[in-house]
């Protein structure tokens, strides 16, 4: 549901279809989803010390999570990640001493322990970055000083400044990975094209591909179309910024 009032919170998607700027496929298998319109999330929560209203639930094509539509006492209105019980009348507020309720945003040194939590700042004021997808949910395991420890939805063991902000709540629309599309249509209308599997193709275009009739791929570990391991491989960046934060990674 679009709320006319809420217009200025929306913008046309470009669409790009998976290609580069010289019109070549830079990711496969995307292209030709229907239309869709952005929503300006407020990820800060900077606006600080005024109580908002719910005016509404929302649908967000571009996102697993659904959205609410908040009203703030001076009149703007601002599209939030929506947290798992939040409907719409009720009334959330982001400050440095607000209640532990569903739906309010404050410091990680004034949550306690064993409270969920979502849209969290890696570096405060930066904004959430981390825990902002259906069904998601971060817990704060101890406290230290300016330091807190929390454990990820994967696992994960990290360290966070005690100043960095997140939101009370787990993330709404918890089933969305258990719903069958139905119909090949529906993928397309994400704009998801058809995948052709590699023991199906011919061994120039795949390594998986050749043999006579069906065959497995043949080889020790699956590979991508480049020839380089699929299954295993670690993809995270050596020496990025927020390795020296993780305590324990969630894979051994």
């Amino acid at each position: 549901m679009n709320n006319r009032k809420a217009q200025s919170l929306l913008r046309i998607r470009k669409k790009h279809g998976g290609r580069d700027n010289k019109g070549h496929v830079a990711v496969r298998h995307k292209g030709g989803e229907h239309k869709r319109q952005l929503r300006k999330i407020d990820w800060r929560r900077n606006k600080r010390n005024i109580e908002a209203k719910v005016e509404a639930i929302e649908y967000d094509p571009n996102r697993t999570a659904n959205i609410a539509l908040l009203l703030y006492k001076d009149g703007e209105r601002r599209y939030i990640i929506a947290p798992k019980g939040l409907k719409a009348g009720d009334k959330v507020v982001a400050a440095a001493k607000a209640p532990i309720e569903i739906g309010n945003s404050l410091p990680l040194a004034n949550i306690p322990a064993g409270v969920a939590i979502h849209n969290l700042e890696i570096r405060p004021g930066k904004g959430g970055q981390l825990v902002r997808s259906a069904g998601a949910a971060a817990y704060i395991q101890s406290q230290e000083k300016t330091k807190v420890l929390v454990k990820m939805p994967s696992g994960e063991l990290r360290i966070f400044s005690s100043k960095a902000t997140a939101t009370i709540g787990q993330i709404s629309n918890v089933g969305w990975n258990k719903v069958k599309l139905g119909k090949a249509g529906s993928k397309r209308h994400r704009g998801i094209r058809p995948t052709v599997r590699g023991v199906a193709q011919h061994p120039g275009s795949h390594p998986h591909g050749g043999g006579e009739g069906r065959s497995g791929i043949g080889m020790k570990f699956p590979k991508t179309p480049w020839g380089k391991k699929a299954l295993g491989k670690r993809t995270r960046r050596r020496h990025k910024y927020s390795e020296r934060l993780i305590v324990k990674r969630r894979k051994p």
